[in-house]
């Protein structure tokens, strides 16, 4: 008798333990990683697809405080004709004006708060929930000491949520992925496409060396910080939190990610840690919590490893640096702040 099977379920899983990206590196040396490198850059960047015209970022400070010799602003800015991005930027009061100061963009992850608990805004409980949970507030942590830093939200999340939930038991970010699918339009490159913007506007800054940027977050933001450093070489150092592992498990066999956290085809040609690869050779950190149960520890490792192969073909080993931490999905903070003392 035939062996039937009726499961969707199964039947992806069946295809993805079998499965090996197209464009997944499998060299040794220098040589192998500059022509992969080239190949794959154009694939990534060909899967991202068109993005939208910049218009003029007509930037505006909303209100600015010190709070705690913390200079906490709100601010907005244009990133296309028809899009705007709210932002927290934060800097230490002492800060000068004279374009010498490191910069880092914080994008947080897939929490209903979005920018908020990142920047360290303590004044609702959800807030301090997941400030408490995860040692959220790299935003504020990373201003404190001594970076001007800035947290936008992204696409649908905080500012940017249309009142929270305007498609009742349906994630927003799979129902704007479809809506943009039909037109060819990607969520994920969007939110790379506002990353960029925020470069663009930390080099406007009279505090910032624009030279000296870099780019950190946890879990989307772990995500958002992959996908966004692979495709903005003005991003000069990244720390991915909490996010690294084979599409396989979390990706095939759990689902576990949203429309906003991939491109159509992506898994087709790279597998995640590919995808940190292109970073190389720039300066990378990975964080990875033992116990975290968003992103399996066991995951972790395999794509770790298998990032350290590509830094090493690159000759750039000693700029990955790995952060195994036994805590949950949370930002460590335990090499953070020398890794981008050393890089920024």
């Amino acid at each position: 008798m035939a062996k039937r099977n009726f499961s969707m379920i199964e039947y992806f899983n069946h295809i993805a333990a079998e499965w090996t990206p197209l464009l997944s590196f499998n060299g040794e040396t220098r040589e192998d990683f500059d022509e992969w490198h080239e190949v794959a850059q154009a694939k990534y960047m060909e899967l991202l697809g068109e993005f939208p015209e910049p218009a003029p970022l007509d930037a505006e400070v909303i209100f600015s405080i010190e709070e705690d010799g913390i200079i906490r602003e709100r601010v907005v800015f244009d990133s296309e004709e028809f899009m705007s991005v709210p932002a927290v930027v934060l800097r230490p009061a002492e800060m000068g004006e004279d374009g010498s100061n490191a910069a880092i963009v914080c994008s947080h992850g897939h929490g209903q708060f979005g920018k908020e608990p990142v920047s360290g805004n303590r004044s609702a409980g959800g807030y301090v929930s997941d400030i408490n949970a995860m040692n959220y507030d790299y935003g504020r942590q990373m201003a404190r000491h001594g970076y001007l830093t800035i947290s936008p939200d992204l696409r649908v999340f905080g500012e940017r949520a249309d009142g929270g939930d305007p498609y009742p038991n349906r994630d927003k970010c799979n129902v704007h992925f479809i809506r943009g699918a039909i037109m060819g339009i990607w969520t994920m490159t969007l939110n790379i496409f506002d990353m960029m913007r925020c470069v663009d506007y930390l080099q406007t800054r009279p505090e910032v060396d624009g030279e000296r940027i870099g780019m950190m977050g946890l879990s989307q933001g772990g995500t958002q910080t992959t996908f966004t450093t692979a495709a903005e070489p003005r991003i000069k150092a990244a720390d991915i939190i909490g996010y690294l592992n084979p599409w396989e498990g979390f990706g095939v066999n759990r689902a576990n990610f949203c429309g906003s956290q991939i491109v159509p085809e992506c898994y087709r040609w790279f597998d995640t840690h590919d995808i940190a690869g292109l970073i190389a050779p720039r300066p990378l950190l990975v964080e990875a919590g033992v116990h975290d149960l968003c992103f399996f520890i066991e995951d972790q490792f395999v794509s770790i490893e298998a990032l350290k192969r590509i830094y090493a073909a690159a000759g750039a080993e000693e700029d990955l640096w790995v952060d195994i931490h036994p805590g949950p999905h949370a930002f460590a903070g335990n090499l953070a702040f020398e890794f981008f003392d050393k890089y920024l």
